[in-house]
């Protein structure tokens, strides 16, 4: 269990170079796209409005951050790729954009893990 827990911190400190790489090799050696696997552990997120199915890219913005401010800076860290001081400057400064141009999977999963962390969201 103790591993377990060691491989996940090493997983949420890294770069977002180390993680392009591993991306890379998830996907070169084992087949594996991690942008759908990303995807497939938030476990599906909620359907957008109707005009969200003419848009390709969405821009994923941070409102505000709720009432659980540490755990969506903790949160933007971890998705975003930021070192911490980096993900609070960007909480404190909501409104503002989390991730610009991703796909509408990627975008509704990322809404969804920063609403359930309390955070207020906006797909545009």
């Amino acid at each position: 269990m103790a591993d377990l827990k060691d491989f996940a911190e090493q997983l949420v400190n890294l770069t977002v170079k180390e993680v392009n790489e591993l991306a890379d090799i998830l996907k070169e050696e084992y087949g594996i796209e991690p942008a759908a696997a990303a995807v497939a552990v938030a476990g599906g997120a909620a359907a957008g409005g109707e005009e969200a199915e003419e848009q390709t890219e969405f821009d994923v913005i941070l409102k505000a951050p709720g009432g659980s401010k540490l755990a969506v800076v903790k949160l933007v860290k971890e998705l975003t790729g930021l070192g911490l001081k980096d993900a609070k400057a960007l909480v404190d400064g909501a409104p503002a954009p989390v991730k610009e141009g991703v796909a509408k999977d990627e975008a509704e999963a990322l809404k969804s893990q920063l609403e359930e962390a309390g955070a207020e969201v906006e797909l545009k």
